[in-house]
C-alpha cells in the first residue's frame, strides 16, 4: 500500500472574486494530483477571501453549481478536497463560515466553524463542526481558524479517535508566531499530527504570515512553507515517519 499523501495549499486568493478563485483552486489541485495527494486542504474562506463584509452576497448553497468543476476533478484525481466558502443556510440569517469536503467520490460535505473571533458575529452564524473523516486509514478532524484557540476543540477531535488535526486558517504576520505555538502544542497534547493550510496573501485587510505548516505527533514541525505566495506543501506518513517538502506551483492568469 503507497503512503498516504496530504497537502496545504497556501493561495494568494482575489477579493470576492470567485470566479478567479475558482480557476487558482484548479491549478493547485491539478499540480496535488501531480504530486500523489489523497488530502487537500485550502484556507478559510478560500474561494471567495477574508470578506466578512461581502459575505452574505458571496454565500452560496451546500449544492452550489459552482463547486461542479472542482467536485469532478476531486472525483477524476480521487483527491479529498477541502474549499472554503460562507455557506447560506434558511435555519440562519447570517452565513456560516464552511469548509465544503469534496470527496473522491463525488458527494460532498460540510464542515461549519464553531467559534467565532470578537466581531465575526456581526456577519457570521456560528456553526456546529462536523464528523472525522477516514483518508487512507487515517482518521482526519477538521477546524477552521478560531476553532483550534478553544482547547476543548483539539481536545475533543482527539476523544473521538482523530490522528490528524487539519485546520484551515487566516493568520496574519503579526500573530503567527502565538497561534502557530498553540497547534505545535496541539500536537504535543495529544499526540497528533497537525496540518495548517494558512493563506498566501492579503485578505480582509489582514497581511496573512503564509508559512503553512505541518507537525508531527511529538510536535516536530516537519515542513512549511517558505513565507507567503502560491505554494504548496507536500506531507507523507512514512514507515519511519512523516516526511514533507515544499512543490513548485504555476498558476494561469
Amino acid at each position: 500500500m503507497s503512503a498516504p499523501v496530504f497537502a496545504a495549499a497556501q493561495c494568494a486568493i482575489r477579493a470576492g472574486d470567485i470566479s478567479a478563485n475558482l480557476k487558482l483552486h484548479m491549478d493547485f489541485m491539478q499540480h496535488a494530483r501531480e504530486q500523489g495527494v489523497g488530502l487537500l486542504l485550502f484556507p478559510e474562506l478560500s474561494l471567495t477571501g477574508y470578506e466578512p463584509t461581502l459575505a452574505k452576497a458571496l454565500a452560496q448553497d451546500r449544492d452550489s453549481p459552482l463547486l461542479s468543476p472542482l467536485r469532478h476533478l476531486a472525483r477524476e484525481a480521487s483527491m479529498t478536497t477541502i474549499v472554503g466558502l460562507p455557506l447560506r443556510l434558511p435555519s440562519h440569517d447570517k452565513p456560516l463560515i464552511a469548509a465544503f469536503i469534496l470527496h473522491q467520490d463525488g458527494s460532498i460535505g460540510v464542515y461549519t466553524k464553531q467559534h467565532l473571533h470578537p466581531g465575526e458575529e456581526q456577519f457570521f452564524s456560528a456553526g456546529n463542526g462536523g464528523d472525522l473523516m477516514l483518508i487512507a486509514d487515517l482518521p482526519i478532524a477538521l477546524s477552521v481558524c478560531a476553532d483550534f484557540s478553544h482547547p476543548e476543540h483539539s481536545s475533543q477531535a482527539a476523544k473521538q479517535g482523530a490522528q490528524l488535526y487539519a485546520a484551515s486558517v487566516l493568520i496574519g504576520e503579526t500573530g503567527y508566531s502565538r497561534d502557530s505555538s498553540l497547534l505545535q502544542n496541539c500536537s504535543k497534547r495529544h499526540g497528533m499530527a497537525v496540518l495548517m493550510a494558512n493563506h498566501g496573501g492579503p485578505t480582509g485587510g489582514w497581511a496573512a504570515a503564509g508559512q503553512s505548516a505541518f507537525w508531527n505527533e511529538q510536535g516536530r514541525c516537519v515542513a512549511s512553507t517558505d513565507g507567503v505566495g502560491n505554494r504548496l506543501l507536500i506531507v507523507s506518513k512514512q514507515p519511519h515517519g512523516w516526511q514533507g517538502f515544499e512543490a513548485p506551483v504555476s498558476v494561469t492568469s
